[in-house]
């Protein structure tokens, strides 16, 4: 007898799995698998591992051992059905003897799509669907964006005062935003594939754009760092060129150019952390999936604004948000929210 009950729990424990490996899986998505014995027990469970390793369901099946056998396998991502730079999954499934395989999300990948179907042609009983939506907004929602659009998708973070001030009049920037804001925007860097920014915050600020623990150590994983600098001004002693990441320099100011570049090259999240000239010409181009903005108590009254020029001419033309999240973060407010694009940009 299918206990929904039981496929709820152990999806949910399967997407959980899925958000640990953000950042860390691309150009393949981060999957969360969970493996239930015959008797409804958990035997195992995995989440995709680095590119060109096993999946989340070989890492899952490994966990269970013989215990897989007659059991059920519990994916965020419908298992794939091709050969890779590893095997199919339906195959790691079948050889292990599951009796049941519950999914979410159908890959939308031509050549991985059809996973359900192989099974249920051997025999599996399969279930699709099951926390679809919950699968859909959470750690496969860079990917399945990117997968569908054939560009990252894109996180604009910014930090600001409440009058919407990025630095002061002489330009000074630090700090806008509290620690606890500060901490938070290393998780987020943790979870993307590549950081953006343009060569004038190179220059004004000379970030490092890396990802650091609470002690200020560098992070075991780091991002790759992208300089968008058409007149080739960022100076060689620059510190986003150091070695403590990978960076790309890319020769264009044009943003989808920079996006098809950072998609062949693998990346399906980019965080944009770019001044406002940047990020009003990739809101123009409707290159803008989310916005995460980190409010402070503060008010200046003069120097730059978060957003340069967006192509926006009248209120009737001004991009509409819609709010996913609002929360404190010390003294600090965060806003996470959407563009709601007209259909077909």
């Amino acid at each position: 007898m299918i206990d929904a009950d039981a496929d709820t729990a152990a999806m949910l424990r399967a997407l959980l799995m899925a958000d640990t490996v953000r950042g860390r899986t691309s150009p393949n998505p981060p999957v969360g698998a969970v493996i239930l014995d015959a008797a409804g027990e958990l035997a195992g469970e995995g989440a995709t591992a680095p590119a060109g390793g096993p999946h989340a369901e070989v890492m899952a099946l490994h966990a269970a051992g013989e215990r897989a056998k007659g059991g059920t396998a519990i994916v965020t991502l419908e298992p794939c059905a091709h050969t890779g730079r590893t095997g199919p999954c339906t195959e790691a499934l079948l050889a292990a003897g599951v009796a049941r395989v519950v999914y979410a999300v159908d890959d939308p990948t031509p050549e991985a799509a059809g996973g359900g179907d192989t099974l249920r042609e051997a025999g599996v009983a399969v279930t699709a669907g099951v926390l679809a939506h919950e699968a859909a907004a959470g750690a496969l929602r860079p990917w399945l964006h990117a997968v569908r659009s054939g560009r990252p998708f894109v996180t604009w973070k910014y930090a600001a005062t409440l009058d919407g001030r990025v630095a002061a009049a002489d330009y000074t920037s630090r700090w806008i935003s509290g620690p606890a804001s500060r901490a938070d925007v290393h998780e987020l860097r943790g979870r993307v594939d590549a950081i953006l920014v343009g060569s004038g915050t190179v220059l004004a600020d000379d970030p490092q754009l890396t990802v650091r623990n609470r002690d200020e150590s560098l992070a075991g994983h780091q991002p790759l760092r992208v300089v968008l600098d058409r007149r080739r001004r960022v100076p060689p002693d620059a510190r986003v060129l150091d070695d403590a990441a990978e960076t790309l320099v890319l020769d264009t100011a044009v943003p989808r150019f920079a996006l098809k570049a950072l998609f062949d090259r693998g990346v399906r999240h980019l965080l944009l952390e770019g001044g406002p000239t940047v990020a009003g010409a990739f809101l123009e181009a409707r290159c803008i999936d989310e916005v995460i903005s980190y409010l402070a108590p503060k008010l200046l009254g003069a120097g730059p604004h978060a957003l340069g020029e967006a192509g926006v001419g009248t209120i009737a033309e001004a991009v509409t948000l819609e709010v996913d999240e609002v929360s404190r973060l010390g003294e600090d407010v965060k806003i996470v929210a959407r563009p709601v694009w007209p259909e077909g940009e």
